[in-house]
């Protein structure tokens, strides 16, 4: 998989591709993950990439140039399956969508910044837009990392266990049973005996029970959504 990101503050993103599992992804080749700084596409001689927004108001909006200039440049290399602006108006990310975009070969993400960027990029460019919860951000910069995170991780050969991706929280609309590790008894707080039993199929139906009963108490909108 081929990830390109287009920011105007790269340094945003050095830490979550530069450690963990992300990390490991791009080491083994699994993953290509690049960071374009918008600035230097700009032509303007001080690097601006923003302007006022016509009609008046406040706050700044990321301008056409730049921003077609980057995206064109990048065509020029590769096809991309989807070209994607992170944005609180698109549609709600989810794990559907993850597993739906792990399976895609090259994406391009743009970031928006300040007001956001003009509509026409919006119209004439953008593949897809998708918002990671209903609220704002300074930027797009962090969501764009959330998706590439749940994103890279469901590629095959990133999690040291296959299966690990497989049992997450909504792959099945439910979220995760808990889960419990040694000692089976820690100052008097004990494990529950199922899990100690070794009977495989009880042990699954348990988990399965405990999900369905958590995604009730807890989540009771995903709950209700997957009936």
């Amino acid at each position: 998989m081929h990830i390109d990101i287009i920011t105007c503050l790269p340094k945003l993103l050095e830490s979550p591709f530069g450690d963990s599992i992300l990390l490991r992804a791009q080491t083994k080749g699994l993953v290509e993950v690049n960071v374009h700084d918008l600035r230097g596409y700009s032509k303007d001689k001080h690097h601006k990439v923003d302007d006022y927004a016509f009609g008046g108001g406040a706050g700044m909006v990321l301008m056409m140039q730049p921003v077609v200039d980057c995206i064109n440049a990048l065509k020029e290399q590769r096809e991309y399956d989807e070209i994607i602006y992170m944005s609180p108006d698109g549609e709600q990310f989810s794990q559907a969508i993850a597993n739906e975009l792990s399976l895609k070969g090259n994406i391009m993400i743009l970031c928006g910044h300040y007001k956001g960027v003009d509509e026409r990029i919006r119209e004439h460019y953008i593949t897809r837009e998708i918002s990671i919860g209903d609220y704002v951000l300074s930027g797009g910069e962090l969501a764009a990392a959330v998706v590439s995170d749940a994103v890279i991780r469901l590629l095959p050969g990133v999690l040291g266990d296959e299966t690990s991706a497989l049992t997450d929280s909504f792959q099945d609309g439910l979220v995760a049973p808990p889960v419990y590790t040694r000692p089976a008894n820690f100052e008097g707080i004990e494990v529950p005996d199922i899990l100690l039993s070794g009977h495989e199929k009880k042990i699954e139906e348990w988990r399965f029970e405990q999900a369905v009963e958590r995604t009730k108490k807890r989540r009771p909108d995903l709950f209700n959504s997957s009936k």
